[in-house]
């Protein structure tokens, strides 16, 4: 199965569970008069989009490069991840509004039994999460972990309302507010981790170069290779769960043509070999020169 394929299948078991516990906890809370569990059911009606989101995100990711889009289609994976950020902030903000409102004004205290509806989300939330996290992390996926995030970010407005219908019941009178001031704090945690999420699917739109053990390891592999004197001007960027490489390689100067070009294609074959998330490596040749220049890399 390949990683589009199984992300996809995450994101539509998430896609399921949220339609259902939207329903749930948007009735209790109503019935219940807890604005707590009503933000969550909030969240978790997001969470029905950005499961949609990164299902058509990963779906789009494996039609194969076209003329048109020479390197693929990775991108919507990350376009996809900072939209599922951007809706986690928007939740934020909505609920952080909505709460602000509902402490200003006199309600009643919620009813013990949505206290039963959330002992029941919290951990159905924390598994799904747990489950896509590991998806997420096996596949590269940063959409699907960008989902993972966004079911945690739920299960935490879930923990916080179950903490403030508590004590507005154990409180009593006077002390429904904290019902509101839960779900206030649980606006919070989801914005933190909106931000979190956006960071890394802004790097990847912008062609940042990924962490530097997979740039250490791409430059020693080609080093290695019998042939290679030198190499610099190593710039690697990611295109959804795949990686290009461009790189200049120094060979002897009077090596020929038709030899430095079989290097070229050694180089390559190692690469993709030692790293096989690299889907594509254009290298250059040129003569080798003893002083590399600044930002070079050099093997000798």
């Amino acid at each position: 199965m390949s990683h589009a394929t199984r992300g996809m299948r995450a994101a539509q078991t998430g896609l399921l569970v949220n339609i259902v516990l939207v329903i749930v906890k948007l009735l209790a809370g109503i019935a219940g008069h807890s604005y707590a569990l009503v933000a969550d059911a909030i969240e978790s009606f997001t969470d029905i989009f950005s499961s949609l989101i990164v299902w058509g995100g990963l779906r789009l990711t494996t039609k194969p490069a076209d003329e048109d889009y020479p390197y693929g289609y990775g991108r919507a994976e990350a376009l996809a991840a900072a939209a599922v950020s951007l809706m986690l902030l928007g939740a934020a903000l909505g609920i952080a509004v909505a709460a602000l409102g509902e402490i200003m004004t006199p309600h009643y205290t919620p009813a013990p039994f949505t206290l039963a509806i959330l002992a029941i989300v919290i951990p159905v939330k924390e598994i799904l999460f747990r489950r896509l996290l590991r998806v997420g992390s096996e596949t590269g996926s940063m959409a699907v972990q960008a989902d993972a995030w966004h079911h945690r970010s739920d299960a935490m407005t879930s923990a916080a309302a179950l903490i403030g219908i508590a004590i507005a019941l154990e409180g009593g009178p006077g002390w429904e507010s904290a019902d509101d001031w839960a779900a206030l704090f649980a606006s919070f945690i989801i914005a933190l981790n909106g931000l979190r999420l956006l960071r890394p699917a802004i790097h990847d739109l912008m062609d940042r170069m990924p962490d530097r053990p997979l740039i250490e390891k791409i430059a020693a592999t080609a080093a290695a290779v019998d042939g290679v004197r030198a190499i610099e001007k190593l710039r690697v960027r990611r295109v959804g769960t795949e990686y290009f490489a461009d790189l200049h390689v120094q060979a002897d100067e009077t090596l020929p043509l038709q030899e430095a070009h079989i290097l070229s294609g050694m180089v390559k074959g190692a690469i993709r070999a030692a790293v096989p998330e690299v889907v594509g490596v254009l290298i250059h040749m040129e003569p080798y020169e003893r002083k590399t220049r600044a930002g070079g890399i050099s093997s000798s």
